[in-house]
């Protein structure tokens, strides 16, 4: 079947575009944005959190978290990530591609953009992410890409091949933490080759770690389903907040999966780019270990 982009109401938003394969859907909100509300099979449960109280609003005073996936300025800080995305943004569609475009923020003189090709068989998405710099003066910046994950799944990330002592000496990653961090949190699962973040709605505190990978990659496994999303940072780039090209975080409401992009100095006009792969499987993970996961997901994962 044909890659279908069409316009269509959705949960209270009357201008909003499906992107469809007749196997999985992706739905972009163009009343605000860039926001990709929507990634399912095709009448399946949305993997990506709603905020059902949030959907359909618009041109609120303050950020407006919504769910969904989104393009952030990294890294974060309180003014310039959180500048206002709840209003229209531009809608371009061609073939198999549908392309979201906000206006420039006049907080910070950005201009971001998010590109989803879909293929014409299959679930796997290419999702390009672009800001430019718009204002009179070089800015020094990353991209950065959360996923708000829908509740009571889990995260599961990869360190980078492992390898023994004392034939592998030099460090192989970072593992970064918050001041909020807590790894006695009965939430965190680690072992020898992965990390695990369990989403409970009953648990208040908010957990996020961090780490960088050359084959980056998060999971989030809900209900026999899995959504994964894969990155390949360039090697020897200066990647912010102690080197993360992942990070994943959580609190009662929601888990993220997110990657990061390496600094990049633009002058006016200039845009970096920043690639991630999606995919979405049926698949279960039958415990906590390093099988286990290997079976679930080295399958999937691109070569």
């Amino acid at each position: 079947m044909p890659v279908t982009i069409e316009k269509q109401e959705w949960k209270g938003w009357p201008n909003c575009w499906s992107l469809s394969n007749g196997q999985v859907e992706l739905i972009v909100t163009q009343d605000v944005g860039p926001r990709v509300m929507r990634y399912a099979f095709i009448g399946g449960q949305n993997l990506f959190k709603e905020f059902t109280g949030e959907l359909g609003k618009t041109n609120e005073p303050t950020w407006t978290l919504r769910g969904g996936h989104r393009l952030w300025k990294g890294p974060e800080d309180r003014y310039a990530t959180y500048a206002l995305d709840n209003s229209p943004i531009e809608i371009e569609t061609a073939a198999d591609t549908l392309i979201a475009t906000q206006m420039v923020e006049p907080e910070t003189g950005l201009q971001k953009r998010i590109e989803l090709q879909l293929a014409a068989t299959g679930t796997e998405v290419t999702v390009k992410h672009t800001i430019w710099n718009r204002g009179l003066l070089p800015v020094e910046i990353a991209a950065w890409t959360p996923t708000v994950m829908a509740p009571t799944g889990l995260g599961v990330t990869g360190f980078p091949p492992r390898g023994t002592h004392p034939e592998d000496l030099p460090p192989t990653n970072p593992l970064i933490m918050w001041a909020f961090t807590d790894l006695t949190d009965p939430r965190w699962k680690f072992t020898r080759k992965y990390l695990t973040l369990q989403q409970d709605p009953a648990n208040r505190n908010p957990q996020k770690l961090g780490h960088w990978n050359r084959h980056t990659f998060g999971a989030y496994f809900l209900n026999g389903e899995v959504f994964l999303k894969e990155y390949f940072p360039t090697p020897g780039m200066a990647h912010p907040e102690f080197g993360a090209s992942f990070e994943i975080f959580t609190n009662q409401d929601f888990l993220e999966l997110e990657t990061m992009g390496p600094f990049m100095k633009l002058a006016k006009d200039e845009c970096l780019t920043h690639v991630e792969h999606w995919s979405l499987h049926k698949a279960s993970l039958a415990a906590i270990t390093d099988d286990a996961i290997d079976a679930a997901l080295l399958p999937l994962l691109k070569k």
